[in-house]
């Protein structure tokens, strides 16, 4: 007997069983539950049973198949229930904090996955085992999963391998189901993948994400929920209304030029800006560089077209055509990246994985929906530029479009647009990350309103006065060499600014 273990069981041999008993007596065990015995004397049963799970098990239910939700979850509920599959059936409610559900049922089956002295139900079986019948316990616990949890867990083989892994899973499943006498649950499953595969009506899924691929638009579940924390975050919120001075041709141009200098030098397109405004101006590339040229031209052709960038979708259809085409038209320089075609492989940033390509677009339909019930038009431009960039629909250039969607709502709703200027990119960065992988949107709501603030003083068609008011800004520098300053430009000439350094 080993008194350094957290747990002792008891014995049916009369010398053990009088040694426990005296190191019981002597304060050196505890008893925490039918024979079950801890030499932990400071933590609650509770925890000790809990870390202890499954070796308890095992010993008191040996062979057992671990089922139903319990074979996916391999934890107890929040509610402290698990599920068993043995010979007989029974509920057992002597372990402190936990409630076992033994159904009777097969044994454990050559699938099924041996587990040091018990067994998990194989993925076919658990799968059938989840589309039993139930009622759920007096507390609300149920052994199964909702039918949906269990179609996305189809739909994911369809995302990991292709339509065939699912096709060899539904015919392993059905002679799986022949060995469990669950013929019913089968059919159930296959009426499941059937709507999956599209050659059955998708009236019998309940998942949002089945239904979607079922009508041959699957999304990404996880980039959804992102899109509603922001959304709710947006869809009461007031925002200063700043009112676009540029509204002539020359000074709406003057401000796409920056807006195109800035958004590329982000992406590392770099030039001196007058070199860019060289090319602006001539509409001649710089030799050696006629690509990363073309990333300013393409870039300007968009933002300087009032036309195009009044342009606001009301459909999901026509977000799709405008972001294409003005993807297209930006990208023009660059055909090997398929100008204003959606991807088709997967492509990431450092060790963030964008949306599967093939949940490209249903993403992008099923987060227009938040979109449109948005009114203001910072929440709808903060909202759209978010969209695109999260779902990286492009193999590149999806930073640029985000920001061209973004300044279109800006242009649609007469409100001042956007620039990020280089000095604050880490700063707009990392607040996308927040939201991106913490679920945070406060800092990129926040960040937006700031940026908004400071380009509504890029105003005018005067290059080296506006130039003038980028440098006393910091707005050229590297993050780690400066910091923006925030300065409210009411002054009305190149001499008013060069009075503050």
């Amino acid at each position: 007997m080993d008194f350094n273990k957290e747990i002792i069981f008891s014995s049916s041999e009369p010398k053990l069983s009088r040694k426990l008993s005296q190191a019981e007596a002597d304060g050196k065990l505890r008893k925490i539950a039918p024979r079950i015995y801890t030499t932990n004397l400071l933590d609650s049963p509770e925890n000790i049973v809990r870390r202890n799970f499954f070796e308890i098990l095992a010993w008191r239910f040996p062979e057992a198949v671990i089922s139903h939700r319990s074979a996916i979850e391999l934890r107890p509920t929040d509610e402290g229930h698990f599920f068993l599959t043995s010979s007989y059936n029974r509920r057992i409610t002597d372990l402190p904090g936990l409630t076992i559900n033994i159904y009777k049922g097969k044994p454990a089956l050559k699938s099924d996955i041996n587990f040091n002295g018990l067994y998990i139900s194989s993925e076919y079986r658990y799968v059938l085992e989840n589309l039993q019948a139930s009622r759920k316990t007096k507390d609300g616990s149920e052994k199964n999963l909702p039918q949906s949890a269990i179609e996305e867990r189809l739909e994911r083989m369809i995302l990991l391998g292709d339509e065939k892994r699912l096709i060899k899973f539904r015919d392993k499943a059905r002679d799986i189901s022949k060995e469990l006498a669950m013929t019913s649950e089968f059919e159930k499953l296959s009426t499941i993948i059937s709507a999956l595969l599209n050659t059955h009506s998708s009236d019998a899924l309940e998942s949002d994400t089945a239904k979607a691929r079922a009508v041959g638009s699957p999304f990404d579940k996880n980039r959804i929920e992102l899109f509603e924390i922001l959304f709710e975050q947006l869809k009461d919120r007031f925002f200063t209304e700043r009112r676009d001075r540029n509204n002539n041709e020359a000074s709406f141009r003057m401000f796409s030029f920056f807006e195109s200098y800035f958004s590329n030098y982000i992406e590392g397109t770099k030039f001196e800006i007058n070199e860019a405004k060289q090319i602006v101006d001539t509409g001649v590339t710089i030799p050696k560089r006629v690509e990363d040229s073309h990333d300013i031209l393409g870039t300007f052709a968009v933002l300087s077209n009032r036309h195009e960038m009044q342009k606001s979708p009301q459909t999901a259809d026509e977000f799709i055509a405008l972001l294409r085409h003005r993807h297209g038209v930006m990208m023009s320089g660059r055909p090997d990246f398929n100008p204003g075609t959606f991807k088709q492989v997967n492509n990431q940033a450092g060790n963030t994985l964008f949306v599967d390509y093939r949940y490209v677009e249903g993403t992008l339909r099923y987060g227009f929906r938040y979109f449109q019930l948005l009114k203001e038009p910072l929440a709808k431009a903060i909202y759209m530029m978010f969209l695109v960039s999260e779902v990286h629909p492009f193999l590149d250039g999806n930073g640029r479009v985000a920001r061209i969607m973004m300044n279109s709502e800006l242009v649609r709703g007469e409100q001042s647009r956007i620039i990020i200027p280089t000095v604050f990119r880490e700063d707009y960065l990392l607040a996308l990350r927040k939201l991106s992988r913490q679920k945070n949107p406060e800092i990129y709501i926040r960040i937006m309103e700031k940026l908004h603030h400071f380009s509504d003083n890029l105003y005018g068609q005067d290059f080296d006065e506006l130039n003038h008011f980028l440098q006393i800004s910091n707005a050229y520098e590297e993050p780690e060499e400066g910091k923006l300053q925030w300065i409210d430009r009411g002054f009305s000439s190149k001499n008013d600014l060069l009075q503050i350094k």
